[in-house]
C-alpha cells in the first residue's frame, strides 16, 4: 500500500509537469498532426491545442493510458520487473494512470485559476482604491457630523440656560409654599 501510494503521488506530480510542459509548446503534437492528417485538417498555426493541453477527457485518457502502457512494456521488456504477471504491477499500471491522469486536471486548474487571477488583478486594485476612497469619504462625513452635532447639543445647552429664570424658588421653599413642610 505504500508503495502505491508513492506511485500515485509520482504520477500527480508526472500528470502536472506533462501539462505545464504541453501548455508551454506543443511541437511534438503538431509533428504528428502534420505526418497523420492532410494539408486540409491539419491543424492551425495558432491552435495551443496537445496531447493534454486543451484536450477533452476522452482523448486525455487515451493519450495518458497509451503512454503508461508504453512505457510498462518498455519495463517489462527490458528490466526483471514483471508488471502485467502480478496484482502488485497491474495495480501500479492503473494508479500511475490515474494519477497522471489527475495530475493533468490539476495543473489545468491551476493554470486557469492563476490566467483568470491575472486578468482580475487590475481590477481587483481598482475595486479595492474605490473602496478605500469611499470609506475616507465616509469617515469625513461621520466626523464632520459629529462636530456639527457637538454644535447643535451647546447651541440647545446655552438656550435652555438662558430661559431658566434665575429668581424661581428651590423645590424647598415651593414645599413652604404650600405648606407641606
Amino acid at each position: 500500500m505504500g508503495l502505491e501510494l508513492i506511485i500515485f503521488i509520482v504520477a500527480i506530480l508526472f500528470g502536472i509537469f506533462l501539462y505545464w510542459r504541453e501548455s508551454n509548446g506543443n511541437g511534438l503534437y503538431r509533428t504528428l498532426n502534420k505526418i497523420v492528417n492532410s494539408k486540409e485538417l491539419q491543424m492551425s498555426a495558432d491552435d495551443p491545442k496537445g496531447f493534454v493541453y486543451k484536450q477533452s477527457i476522452l482523448p486525455r485518457i487515451i493519450f495518458v493510458v497509451t503512454l503508461v502502457l508504453l512505457a510498462a512494456l518498455i519495463v517489462e521488456f527490458l528490466t526483471p520487473l514483471a508488471v502485467f504477471s502480478s496484482y502488485n504491477g497491474i495495480s501500479a499500471f492503473a494508479s500511475f494512470a490515474v494519477g497522471t491522469l489527475i495530475g493533468t486536471y490539476l495543473a489545468s486548474f491551476v493554470i486557469k485559476s492563476t490566467e483568470v487571477i491575472e486578468e482580475k488583478s487590475d481590477s481587483i486594485s481598482d475595486i479595492v482604491g474605490d473602496a478605500v476612497e469611499k470609506g475616507k469619504d465616509f469617515i469625513e462625513d461621520l466626523k464632520s457630523k459629529d462636530t456639527k452635532v457637538k454644535e447643535d447639543v451647546i447651541e440647545d445647552v446655552k438656550k435652555s440656560n438662558e430661559s431658566i429664570d434665575v429668581d424661581q424658588k428651590s423645590a424647598r421653599e415651593r414645599l413652604k409654599d404650600k405648606g407641606l413642610m
